[in-house]
């Protein structure tokens, strides 16, 4: 599996999210803070908004927050958000896509594959990543 910039970008910019404490950061911050480009940034926050993991706030202290507790997102989350599956094969999403699954060698090695990725993933969460970096 391999996960795009948006992906590390994306984790980058939520982590800067969540250890601010609930207060707004600005994008200009977080991109500045890891040379990331506003525009591709601002790309990236939009889809993270829209699957309602962070919210904006208006004005001279606006920013950036959490739409939820950092203990109820998960890295999981993050990532479907930004890549959409992760799944190293259609067939591991399909079941109905390939009369051959029972006896496919590489469908039960995919579907090993995304059953440990995901495991991981869903388990952890960004008050998981703050206990451990900071």
């Amino acid at each position: 599996m391999w996960l795009s910039t948006k992906t590390r970008y994306g984790l980058k910019a939520i982590y800067e999210i969540a250890i601010n404490n609930n207060k707004p950061i600005s994008l200009n911050t977080i991109a500045s803070k890891h040379d990331i480009s506003l525009s591709y940034l601002e790309q990236i926050i939009a889809l993270l908004k829209k699957d309602g993991l962070i919210k904006s706030t208006r004005g001279p202290h606006g920013g950036y927050s959490l739409a939820k507790p950092p203990e109820n997102i998960y890295v999981g989350d993050i990532i479907r958000s930004l890549e959409g599956s992760y799944a190293p094969t259609e067939c591991v999403e399909q079941n109905d896509l390939c009369d051959q699954q029972a006896s496919c060698v590489t469908h039960y090695v995919y579907k090993k594959i995304n059953d440990s990725i995901t495991e991981v993933v869903d388990r952890m969460t960004l008050r998981d990543l703050k206990d451990k970096m900071l």
